[in-house]
């Protein structure tokens, strides 16, 4: 059975930080391009970052960039974002996903009608930054 299942969510006071891991079962997860997604309360679903099958590109929101580390782990089929300086705009449901096919990270963490098109999603986890 396929699946991706998000933990590390919680509440976390502002300038915290939270990794966030996204489990992967029912498929090889080092042969897909990995991404993490954010919707906030009252606003649209968007791409925070991906990283490509091979893990050699990376693609940040400007407004993550610097704080926001992605990554994974293939042997142990476990993605994570590293969440740092976190502040109350990233307050939001978090969301891991993978796509399959050979897109370029970029289009795929940027262009909604690729992202929604994602092969597998997770169910979500919330994070909400607050004091």
């Amino acid at each position: 059975q396929v699946q991706l299942v998000e933990s590390g969510g919680g509440l976390v006071q502002p300038g915290g930080s939270l990794r966030l891991s996204c489990a992967a079962s029912g498929f090889t997860l080092d042969e897909y391009t990995i991404g993490w997604f954010r919707q906030a309360p009252g606003k649209e679903r968007e791409g925070v970052s991906c990283l490509s099958s091979d893990d050699e590109t990376t693609w940040y929101a400007d407004s993550v960039k610097g704080r926001f580390t992605i990554s994974r782990d293939n042997a142990k089929k476990t993605m994570y974002l590293q969440m740092n300086s976190l502040k109350p705009e990233d307050t939001a449901v978090y969301y891991c996903a993978v796509e399959g096919d050979a897109l370029q990270v970029q289009p795929v963490c940027v262009i909604p009608s690729i992202y929604d098109g994602m092969h597998y999603w997770g169910k979500g986890a919330l994070v909400t930054v607050s004091s």
